[in-house]
């Protein structure tokens, strides 16, 4: 009974320990480093700032190594393929993110996403490959990280990337 209660108190100490951890402590704890940002491709910018509000420019998925994941899920790629690949534009937006206000914990609420998923016309399951993406932003914000969400198919995308996906960000006044 009594190393019961030890191990529930240690259990519990612990969580408290990873729940006051820093978003940026959460990525690193969950084995991911935030790439590096990178110019935009044409003639706008990576992130707007409105009052408390930042809304991003759509981004692809490109790991920190520079390549790009390209594809199109239904024909080259599967789901899980497709999944990682949001993962990884999470990743892309998140160091937008930070570059644009210095510090994640500022983040108040992520409140909408949209998805844009390169697929074959018979392909529907844009809101499974999307899931890479919100999974991430949960694991990260917690409750702070849900948001409202589009996951729309499309018969292209930019340089042939397999996702691309934009956001709505509100932060800490």
């Amino acid at each position: 009974m009594r190393m019961s209660f030890i191990l529930l108190v240690f259990l519990f100490s612990s969580f408290r320990v990873s729940a006051q951890q820093t978003p940026e402590e959460k990525i690193a704890a969950l084995g991911f480093t935030l790439p590096p940002t990178t110019a935009p491709i044409a003639n706008y910018v990576k992130w707007v700032k409105v009052g408390n509000v930042l809304y991003t420019s759509g981004h692809g998925p490109t790991s920190a190594q520079g390549e790009t994941i390209k594809g199109k899920l239904g024909a080259t790629l599967t789901i899980e393929q497709g999944y990682d690949a949001a993962r990884v534009t999470g990743l892309q937006l998140l160091a937008t993110l930070k570059t644009a206000i210095g510090d994640l914990s500022k983040v108040k609420r992520i409140v909408k996403v949209l998805g844009l998923v390169n697929c074959t016309d018979s392909f529907g399951d844009q809101p499974k490959v999307m899931n890479g993406f919100s999974d991430l932003m949960v694991a990260v914000f917690g409750e702070k990280g849900k948001h409202a969400r589009s996951a729309v198919g499309t018969n292209a995308l930019p340089n042939g990337m397999a996702i691309e996906i934009e956001m709505i960000v509100e932060l800490e006044n």
